[in-house]
C-alpha cells in the first residue's frame, strides 16, 4: 500500500469516528431530554399525589371534626336532660315528704324599699 491509500483509509477512519461520536452525542442529548422529560412527569405526578393525599386528611378533619361537635351536642343534651331529670325527681320527692317546709325554705321575694 502506498501513502496515498493509507491517508485515504486514515481519512476515512476519523471521518466514521468523528460520525460516531456525533451520533452518540445526539444520542445522550436525546437520552437526557427524555429523562429529564420524565423526571418533570414522575415530579407532577408525585405532586399531584401529595397534594390529593393533603386534601384527603383536611376531608377526614373536617368529618371528624362535625362527628366529634355532633356527639360533644349530644351528650351535653343528655346531661342536661339527666340533671332536669334528677332535679324534677329530687323536688317531687322534697314535695311528698313535706312539702311546707320545702316552701317555707324558699326566701320571701324582695320589695323595692320606699322611701
Amino acid at each position: 500500500m502506498n501513502d496515498d491509500t493509507e491517508t485515504d483509509l486514515d481519512e476515512a477512519e476519523e471521518i466514521r469516528a468523528a460520525e460516531t461520536e456525533a451520533r452518540v452525542r445526539a444520542e445522550n442529548r436525546a437520552e437526557r431530554a427524555e429523562r429529564a422529560e420524565r423526571m418533570a412527569r414522575e415530579g407532577a405526578q408525585a405532586m399531584a399525589e401529595h397534594h390529593a393525599a393533603i386534601k384527603a386528611v383536611d376531608e377526614r378533619t373536617v368529618r371528624l371534626r362535625a362527628l366529634r361537635l355532633a356527639k360533644e351536642a349530644a351528650d351535653a343534651q343528655t346531661a342536661a336532660a339527666e340533671k332536669q331529670a334528677a332535679d324534677e325527681a329530687k323536688a317531687a320527692k322534697s314535695a311528698a315528704k313535706g312539702g311546707v317546709k320545702g316552701a317555707a325554705r324558699k326566701a320571701p321575694p324582695k320589695t323595692a324599699a320606699k322611701g
